[in-house]
């Protein structure tokens, strides 16, 4: 094989494809004696017979086959190579198509596109807003910036990189805790109104009226069960309960870290979290990323590295240490 250049690759693949040395020719742009000339030399050169020549058909020998094979990869090889090396030359252009969850999307994702659009003029991005998570590669997608793992991804299909650390902190109002008092651990919860966001409750989904929750320092998480009087599928919705005095909530720190800041929300056990919630890049595996797809992740990775949602502050909290026995929230 590494007597053999290019055009011997695309003239044996022709041969092969069309079953004719004419046919061959025409395709190559080439007379059929020349097409007969370079493939006498070839065979000769490697000491096999590539082809079976009658006066009706050309058809390859065992040999061949496994010769075309192996032409058919490096001639990809080739043009992939071409392209990196030509994208390398020239400013990133083409389609990005895109999928995340709704909240994290609109509120984060989106004004980050805008920015890297604004920097790549050459490229379009489409970016969709689901709470299920696409077969990217069946659909179409380029990626998903994604609030948990895929369930069932393979390694070997798929791409995976973090982007950002992220927390889904527990969070109330203070005229709730005024009210209803505080909780000192985990158990206590199930003596509180929680307010449940049932998303992704489909084959596969998470349970989230069961909320895993670890502290800060242990390797074991605890598994509570919760319920509450108000849930819904909408986390917006919910996020306003929490907000008017309705309940406990367990939400991701991106969405809520503004409303800690501000005291309209605060911490409940602040010692605990739900743990793997990172903020991820996934992609359908390709032999070759497109220039275009390179620089958004890095672009992302860079805005979303140090956490732009969170606080300069740690943000309010409450703890039981902070409330009396049997008493209402002490400010």
């Amino acid at each position: 094989m590494d007597t053999t250049d290019r055009p011997d690759l695309e003239m044996t693949l022709a041969v092969r494809q069309h079953g004719s040395l004419a046919l061959a020719a025409r395709q190559l742009g080439v007379t059929p004696s020349a097409i007969t000339r370079r493939l006498a030399a070839l065979e000769t050169r490697l000491g096999l017979r590539l082809f079976q020549r009658t006066t009706r058909r050309v058809s390859a020998t065992a040999e061949g086959e496994a010769f075309c094979e192996r032409a058919a990869v490096l001639l990809q090889g080739f043009a992939a190579l071409e392209g990196e090396l030509l994208e390398r030359r020239a400013e990133a252009s083409g389609p990005i198509r895109l999928a995340a969850t709704l909240g994290f999307g609109r509120r984060w994702l989106g004004p980050e596109l805008a920015a890297f659009q604004s920097a790549h003029p050459g490229v379009q991005v489409e970016l969709q807003l689901t709470e299920t998570l696409p077969d990217l590669a069946v659909d179409g997608f380029d990626g998903a910036i994604w609030l948990w793992d895929a369930p069932g991804r393979h390694a070997g299909e798929w791409v995976s990189r973090r982007l950002a650390p992220n927390q889904r902190v527990l969070v109330a109002a203070p005229s709730y805790l005024d009210r209803r008092g505080v909780p000192r651990a985990p158990d206590d919860l199930a003596r509180h109104d929680c307010l449940v966001v049932r998303e992704n409750t489909g084959a596969g989904g998470q349970r989230f009226d069961h909320w895993r929750l670890r502290r800060s320092g242990d390797e074991a998480a605890r598994h509570i069960a919760v319920s509450g009087p108000l849930l819904s599928n909408s986390g917006e919705l919910v996020r306003d309960w929490c907000l008017g005095g309705h309940g406990i909530m367990l939400r991701s720190l991106w969405d809520v870290a503004p409303l800690l800041a501000s005291g309209a929300l605060v911490r409940v056990l602040p010692a605990w979290s739900m743990p793997e919630a990172d903020i991820l890049w996934l992609a359908p595996w390709r032999p070759h990323t497109p220039k275009r797809i390179s620089l958004l992740v890095e672009h992302l990775v860079r805005s979303f590295r140090g956490q732009p949602w969170k606080p300069a502050a740690s943000g309010s909290t409450v703890s039981a240490a902070s409330a009396r026995p049997g008493s209402r929230r002490t400010r």
